[in-house]
């Protein structure tokens, strides 16, 4: 791995990417590239039409005015944004990061998607930003429209960073899973790290013997590999196996391309992203 993208708008979860971020890239030796975008769609307010409302003769002043509030909201926005990134920068550097580059565009991260992580090996970023629902434990909109469209390896950082000693892989024979088993026993990020093979759902004998050829790969790959094959709904096995194992991350297939793997793994997906209170290392 050499190149590691961070997005960040600033919100609670900040601090925690950039050391999920750091994290990532001193144990792969990777440059990280942070992104800040200005997002014009996140504030509808804005774009309403008020000059049918205005007194004859006002409509030219109030435009004045409007034009004025918007330059100075815009130049503020962009201020900000430099700031977030001056933060980033810090904070990766102190972590140890010896490469860090920032970078502020307008318009929306998931159309951007394709230049930016034309050169990445893994892209971080955090569950919720600014305007998700803390409450509900809403994923960020953006989160979830780039979980789909990247084509990058993501980690998705938990809202408070830990040392992580211990992964979960949720293995469920797919090809997605198979390219996280292969990105471990290429690449150093999770090595040293101890690992658990973990297959929920339906379980028969060529279940068990797929899941033992996976956890043979990654022993010859150096890794130390406990295995587990529990029936039941793989939402709820998952999330009591990594409270139990005391897991400190999770690495899973992401979202399917096809319509049917949409209705399939999709909520399961959304599901262990919101719910675990882990980073969640996904696939495509």
């Amino acid at each position: 791995m050499n190149n590691i993208l961070t997005c960040t708008d600033g919100s609670v979860y900040a601090t925690s990417i950039y050391k999920h971020a750091a994290w990532a890239a001193c144990r792969a030796d990777a440059a990280v590239h942070v992104i800040h975008m200005l997002d014009p769609h996140t504030d509808h307010s804005d774009k309403a039409n008020f000059s049918g409302n205005l007194e004859p003769g006002a409509g030219g002043d109030m435009l004045a005015e409007f034009v004025a509030f918007e330059q100075t909201k815009n130049r503020l926005a962009r201020e900000r944004g430099k700031q977030i990134l001056e933060d980033a920068r810090r904070t990766l550097k102190e972590d140890g990061v010896g490469s860090v580059t920032v970078e502020q565009q307008h318009g929306r991260l998931v159309d951007a998607l394709g230049k930016l992580e034309r050169d990445v090996d893994l892209l971080i970023m955090g569950k919720r930003g600014e305007s998700a629902d803390f409450a509900k434990l809403h994923l960020g909109s953006s989160l979830e429209r780039v979980i789909r469209a990247s084509k990058r390896p993501m980690l998705v950082a938990s809202r408070e960073f830990k040392p992580i000693e211990r992964f979960l892989i949720a293995y469920d024979g797919g090809p997605s899973i198979e390219k996280a088993i292969q990105f471990a026993m290429d690449r150093p990020l999770l090595r040293g790290l101890h690992c658990h093979l973990l297959r929920a759902g339906k379980i028969d004998d060529n279940a068990k013997w797929f899941l033992e050829e996976a956890a043979e790969k990654l022993r010859k790959a150096g890794y130390e590999v406990t295995v587990d094959a529990i029936a039941g709904e793989p939402e709820k096995v998952i999330a009591e196996a990594v409270v139990k194992k005391d897991i400190n991350l999770l690495v899973m297939g992401a979202y399917g391309h096809s319509r049917i793997r949409h209705l399939i793994i999709g909520s399961t997906t959304t599901e262990m992203v919101r719910d675990c209170r882990v980073p969640v290392l996904m696939f495509r």
